[in-house]
């Protein structure tokens, strides 16, 4: 192999050529500084744009509360699955601003339109385009903002990081980030529920201190109209009086509470995540804590397993009428060693206050003077019943992910039917949308 210096001196280097060491030194440090930086090789390379979520299907999201509007791209959705707008709607509806007195009166209605990636009604493989415009922006309603920092909100940590922020709304800190998540998110959850039956729910477990017992919801039967049979989405009609009494009592004073969103996937395919750092309630964990306002993660017997003994906690294994290896309860979550065992999976995401509220608070400009803030904009007295699609959305994007990762890896040649199950789709032959010659 030729030296470094004989690589260099077959160069040419700011028009002439270097022959040695001695050369190398009599240059000034300034010009060598520029031109001999290393490279760094693209598997080495770090993604820190952080707008990307998923390695098989991968999304990203784009635009600003107060722009001209937002959406995502979604890469890597598999080919030939029958999709449209309303798909998408249904849950973009769910998460909408002005659906109630409990939350922002913000009119939008976030209707969207698919602009790739899908032709005569199925997708093609190829990256789908989604966008939502924005209708209802007011502006000027931010013109205090644009010189004092909102406490505990991400104007201060954006102007820190990047020198220069999106004033009005928050820009991308503002929950109106989350419609490509939940778009995106739609096409994951058909695609689960195609190809495996899995069904993923979210509810309102918690507002402020109002906590729905957890004997109360049978996890095995709860339903989609249960939990939107109330503008709180909590599946228990008295706890959801009692919710909204607590949200519209802050809410007349100008302040906000916060509260739990309990997230529950049925008819998960077993054998989804992998071992040590790529385990799926990490990933999990990852994917939820990544929406705006999150402030903690308990799954499974979460926090309060740690007041069990060993044999108290674990989970029994028998073999049910089907020959299957179940677990008698479910205090792992229907997740062991970062891999999913076919029980029901749960978890709980706690969601803080909102942070904008109409009361006067003590905080400082961006020159860094001491004031006082009323924050003007329309604003959740509670964010957490509009983020229950928003939940859905992340755990359906971290399990589709999931999915077609152990396709690729464990079901490209025959399984062992000893031990395993093949993942096979749900679909009849006839629902399926192509023929096979």
């Amino acid at each position: 192999m030729a030296s470094s210096s004989s690589c260099l001196s077959s160069k040419p280097f700011f028009g002439g050529s270097i022959s040695s060491d001695a050369n190398l030194r009599s240059i000034s440090s300034a010009y060598l500084q520029v031109s001999v930086r290393p490279r760094i090789p693209k598997n080495l390379q770090i993604r820190a744009a952080g707008s990307t979520y998923g390695n098989h299907f991968r999304v990203t999201t784009y635009g600003e509360s107060h722009g001209g509007g937002v959406g995502c791209v979604i890469d890597g959705c598999p080919p030939r699955i029958p999709l449209s707008e309303s798909d998408m709607q249904v849950d973009l509806d769910r998460r909408r601003p002005g659906q109630s007195r409990i939350t922002t009166p913000r009119k939008e209605t976030d209707t969207c339109k698919i602009f790739s990636g899908v032709s005569e009604g199925l997708t093609t493989g190829t990256p789908i385009h989604v966008f939502v415009p924005n209708t209802d922006q007011r502006g000027h309603d931010y013109s205090e903002m644009s010189l004092a920092y909102r406490p505990s909100h991400a104007d201060a940590t954006y102007d820190m990081k990047y020198g220069v922020r999106s004033v009005q709304g928050g820009g991308r800190s503002s929950a109106r980030e989350t419609i490509g998540r939940v778009a995106s998110g739609a096409v994951a959850k058909k695609i689960l529920k195609d190809f495996a039956g899995t069904e993923i729910l979210a509810y309102v477990s918690q507002v402020h201190k109002v906590i729905l017992p957890e004997d109360l919801i049978d996890n095995e039967t709860v339903t989609l109209d249960q939990i939107e049979s109330n503008i709180v989405r909590c599946p228990d009609p008295e706890y959801a009086e009692k919710m909204i009494s607590a949200i519209d009592a802050v809410r007349v004073r100008g302040d906000s509470v916060g509260g739990v969103v309990t997230c529950i996937v049925r008819n998960c395919p077993r054998g989804l995540g992998s071992p040590v750092f790529d385990k799926l309630e990490a990933e999990l964990a990852k994917a939820v804590m990544s929406l705006p306002a999150t402030k903690g993660f308990q799954f499974g017997s979460g926090f309060a397993g740690t007041f069990l003994t060993g044999s108290e906690h674990n989970d029994e294994f028998y073999i049910d009428e089907h020959g299957r290896t179940r677990t008698r309860t479910n205090r792992s979550g229907g997740i062991q060693g970062g891999i999913s065992n076919g029980e029901i999976i749960n978890m709980r995401i706690a969601f803080k206050p909102t942070s904008t509220i109409g009361r006067k608070q003590n905080t400082v400009t961006r020159d860094k003077k001491e004031t006082e803030l009323i924050a003007r904009g329309r604003h959740d007295p509670c964010v957490v019943p509009r983020a229950v699609p928003m939940v859905e959305a992340m755990v359906a994007l971290v399990l589709v992910d999931q999915l077609m990762a152990q396709y690729a890896q464990c079901n490209l040649f025959p399984v062992n039917s000893d031990l395993q199950e093949p993942l096979l789709s749900v679909l009849e032959p006839e629902q399926v949308p192509f023929s096979v010659l």
